[in-house]
Parts: structure tokens; C-alpha cells; sequence
């Protein structure tokens, strides 16, 4: 049984990483200051679950919260484009100075290895498809930079400090737990309860722009051969399906599921955002043995179902 210690684990994606490790019986500890993270994510494994409230970049005693830990799987962030645009400073204060801490903490309490979550956001605009670990990063947003920068220094923290790092970088995750109530969701969190509730999801742009969605339980099960594959430290990969679907496409198979026919309403395209996005996942699954197990349509099947059970 090994020790691990999820941050952000109140969160969409920490919070079915906890619950896959609940479920494989190892020691789990979760950090979240609950600034966007919910307590009732973590209610299926209170008293099972160790969960402290912290934030990473202030936190008192890190290191030793980490003591005794193998694995520490990065998850806290302020995780959005449009967030950062309006507040890059508060956005660089989560989602660079809080992963610093975490490493220096990590490296201090002699971590086996940290697994840290990046995005596919610093690709940027390019017209490369698929994107490719090898690409020069070009991001749009400050957030895109951040976690650029968060992937520079953990692969420094591997080459300076012997602290083993792997960094993944997701493409549109989705699936059970997203929030819906921000505007800064993923779309797929918008735009599912609004076709439930019979209202017209909004489109930034033309709706011909295209998305490599990923269901949340890949993105786990990625996370965890992240932590103990050996013989990667101080690589990236890309975490997706290795497909593309246009954001009209999705609207329509949403409406197809749930039996509607909701036309969206069409806007002005937003600062930072992509036209297309799709993964090149062969490194992920050479080195890692990672292969998506849950296709969209399967996964948006399952997410509808969870949000037609949850919506009050």
C-alpha cells in the first residue's frame, strides 16, 4: 500500500483520482483550500480520506503534511483560460507559486515522485494537428504560460534536486463533478444542463472550432501509470483520446442523447481560446501504457446521466 497525497482533491479531476485510489485501498490524503474545490465531493470518503485545508502557495508545515508520502498527484489550480485573462496575477499566484511550493516541499520530504497537471492550453493557436510533445509551446492566455512554467520547473526540480516529475498535459476534460455554475466551465458543464432545462447553451465563435474531450476516468487511470511507470521522470505527455469532434457536432449528439432540439446562441469568440485542439497520444502510450479506455460518446452518456440525477 503506498501513500498518496492528491492536491486539489475536492476538485472535478482530484476528486475521481481520490476516489480510484479509495478504491484500490491505498492511503490518501487530500490538500485543497476549497477555493473552487467542494467538500461534498470527498463525503463518500469521510473518515477514509484525510483531508486538509491549505493553500499551496501560503501554506505552513507543507513539507510536513508530505512526509511519509510516495506520490504526490498536482491538481490544485485556478484552472481556466478566460479566468486568467481577467486575473492573470491572482491566476500566477495558484498556478505557479503554489506548484514552487509544492515541489520544494515534495523535494524536502523526499517524495518518490510528483505527477503534475498541466494543459494543452500552452500549445496555443498553431495549425499543427495533432499537437505533439515535441512542439514549440506558444500560448494565448496567461494560463496556458503558467502551467508552461509549471512544467519547466518540474522538470528542473528532476535535473537539480534528483526529485522525479511527470507532467501530463490534458485536453478538455470532462465528465460526473464539473461544475456548472461558473461561466468558466468547460463547455461540456454548460452546455449539458442547459439542453436538460431546455435552455440555449451559448457558442463563443462559429461553433466549427474543435475540441479533443476526454472523459475524466482516462485522465485518472493516466495519472496513476504516471506515478508508477518507471523510467520517465522529468517527461510530459499528452492526455487525451486522440480524436477531434467540433463543438456544433457535440451540441447536436448532447440533443440526440437527451432527446431535444436546442439551437445554441452564437458569440463573439473570446481572448485566449483555440480554434482546434487535438492530441497526439503515441508517447503516452508507448512509454506509459496509457490507452483511453472511455470514448466520448460513452463518456458523454455517462455524464448526461450523472447531471439528469443531480440537476435539483
Amino acid at each position: 500500500m503506498a501513500v498518496y497525497v492528491v492536491t486539489g482533491g475536492g476538485g472535478f479531476i482530484g476528486s475521481h483520482i481520490v476516489e480510484e485510489l479509495v478504491r484500490r485501498k491505498q492511503t490518501v490524503k487530500v490538500i485543497d483550500n476549497f477555493s473552487t474545490g467542494k467538500r461534498e465531493n470527498l463525503e463518500l470518503f469521510a473518515g477514509t480520506v484525510e483531508v486538509i485545508q491549505a493553500d499551496l502557495s501560503s501554506a505552513p508545515g507543507l513539507t510536513a503534511i508530505l512526509q511519509g508520502a510516495d506520490y504526490v498527484i498536482h491538481q490544485a489550480a485556478i484552472p481556466s483560460v478566460p479566468k486568467s485573462i481577467i486575473d492573470p496575477v491572482r491566476s500566477h499566484h495558484a498556478n505557479v507559486d503554489g506548484t514552487l511550493q509544492l515541489l520544494l516541499a515534495a523535494r524536502d520530504a523526499r517524495v518518490r515522485r510528483v505527477v503534475y497537471a498541466s494543459s494543452s492550453s500552452l500549445y496555443g493557436d498553431s495549425p499543427t494537428l495533432p499537437k505533439h510533445e515535441g512542439m514549440i509551446p506558444k500560448p494565448l492566455s496567461p494560463y496556458g504560460a503558467q502551467k508552461l512554467f509549471g512544467e519547466m520547473y518540474a522538470q528542473v526540480f528532476t535535473r537539480a534536486y534528483g526529485l522525479e516529475t511527470v507532467s501530463l498535459r490534458y485536453f478538455n476534460v470532462f465528465g460526473p463533478r464539473q461544475d456548472r455554475t461558473s461561466q468558466y466551465s468547460g463547455v461540456l458543464a454548460l452546455f449539458i444542463p442547459a439542453v436538460l432545462e431546455g435552455r440555449q447553451p451559448k457558442i463563443y465563435g462559429d461553433g466549427l472550432q474543435s475540441r479533443d474531450f476526454t472523459y475524466v476516468q482516462n485522465v485518472v487511470e493516466a495519472n496513476l501509470l504516471a506515478c508508477t511507470t518507471p523510467g520517465v521522470a522529468g517527461e510530459v505527455f499528452n492526455i487525451a483520446c486522440g480524436d477531434r469532434i467540433t463543438v456544433n457536432s457535440m451540441l447536436q449528439q448532447i440533443n440526440t442523447i437527451i432527446g431535444k432540439d436546442i439551437a445554441p446562441i452564437y458569440a463573439e469568440p473570446r481572448a485566449g481560446d483555440i480554434k482546434h485542439s487535438q492530441a497526439d497520444i503515441t508517447k503516452a502510450q508507448e512509454k506509459l501504457g496509457y490507452k483511453p479506455q472511455i470514448s466520448f460518446e460513452e463518456g458523454l452518456r455517462r455524464t448526461i446521466e450523472w447531471y439528469r440525477a443531480n440537476i435539483s
